[in-house]
């Protein structure tokens, strides 16, 4: 290709363009209509540019020419704290949403395999001696031991950001390395049931278990929740490899991926709540009833919020994925 010629022949066009994006604001319906088509006939003139040699400059003023023709194509951008509010009442909400099948199914499963363990560790002697000394035991699950001191063994604000930081941590884990086909999820999820059920157990078998559900249970169903759905939505991403349905795999993964960063995000501050939780009200000095109130109420509060602003926002179209216009243009391909 000539490229002289082709920017002499089009360079009319192109100023055109200039001059009714200056003017957007100002526009007749017929103006409005040739600006679409020549932000449409332009955008590809760019490409051309682009894959016919190293004409740097042409390229850039291109690009430059297309990047504000399509603002006004678009329309005015939406002001930040407009983006903060859809992005919490309506994307991440519907990103939790849609994996909710996957997400219940991981907790069920946890719960299951935790009860199973606890169950055995509790009423088998031999299982307990494989676990620690009969006397670390009793340090463990006495009045004031480990499991209860636990709790308080720092200030708060520094136990909350400690707590918060380690589950964020593995939040993450779980939904960016779901993409390995969802083992990593399904291997986080059982070393964590494995934890829970070596202490569920030994405070069980030294009739203490209640005492300990007392203090699980404030911050821990909020806190496995979060777990429950980075898990799921993890899994979810790794399925997506192996089914990705009518898209190709490319294209699903990235719609998929991008969600799983929306989800992310929110759970950093699920987590946050629940770790103020643990670090502020299940050491505190308020009745057992109250702190698992507490809990229930956190944990209820997240549930309606997925399940009523998420079907919601599902009818209306939303995803959790970024919104078209950011996406980047993909040229159709054949089956």
């Amino acid at each position: 290709m000539d490229l002289d010629v082709f920017i002499a022949r089009h360079r009319a066009s192109w100023e055109r363009l200039a001059d009714l994006t200056r003017r957007a604001d100002r526009l007749t319906g017929a103006e409005a209509d040739e600006l679409i088509s020549l932000y449409q006939r332009v955008a590809t003139h760019l490409s051309i540019v682009r894959s016919s040699g190293h004409d740097v400059a042409t390229v850039d003023r291109l690009s430059v020419l297309i990047a504000r023709a399509r603002a006004a194509v678009t329309g005015t951008h939406t002001p930040a704290w407009k983006e903060v509010g859809l992005f919490f009442t309506e994307k991440l909400p519907a990103a939790i949403y849609l994996g909710w099948r996957w997400w219940v199914s991981a907790g069920v499963l946890f719960f299951l395999v935790t009860g199973v363990l606890s169950a055995w560790i509790a009423s088998s002697p031999d299982v307990r001696a494989s676990i620690a000394a009969p006397e670390t035991i009793r340090e463990m699950t006495k009045v004031g031991g480990d499991y209860e001191a636990y709790y308080s063994s720092g200030p708060a604000g520094s136990f909350a950001a400690q707590v918060w930081t380690n589950n964020a941590w593995v939040a993450a884990t779980c939904l960016l390395l779901g993409v390995l086909l969802g083992i990593p999820p399904i291997l986080a999820l059982f070393y964590n049931a494995l934890n829970l059920a070596v202490g569920v157990g030994l405070m069980f078998s030294a009739g203490r278990g209640w005492v300990f559900m007392g203090l699980l249970t404030p911050h821990g169903l909020l806190e496995l929740t979060a777990v429950f759905v980075a898990a799921g939505v993890g899994i979810r991403l790794g399925w997506m490899v192996i089914d990705p349905g009518p898209r190709t795999r490319a294209a699903a993964l990235a719609a998929e991926g991008r969600a799983v960063v929306a989800v992310a995000l929110g759970l950093v501050l699920v987590l946050f709540v629940s770790g103020v939780i643990e670090g502020f009200v299940t050491p505190s000095s308020l009745p057992t009833w109250a702190r698992v109130g507490i809990g229930v109420a956190a944990e209820i509060a997240f549930l309606v919020y997925v399940f009523v602003l998420g079907p919601r926002a599902v009818r209306k179209g939303e995803t959790g994925d970024v919104d078209v216009t950011e996406r980047g243009d993909a040229a159709p391909v054949a089956a």
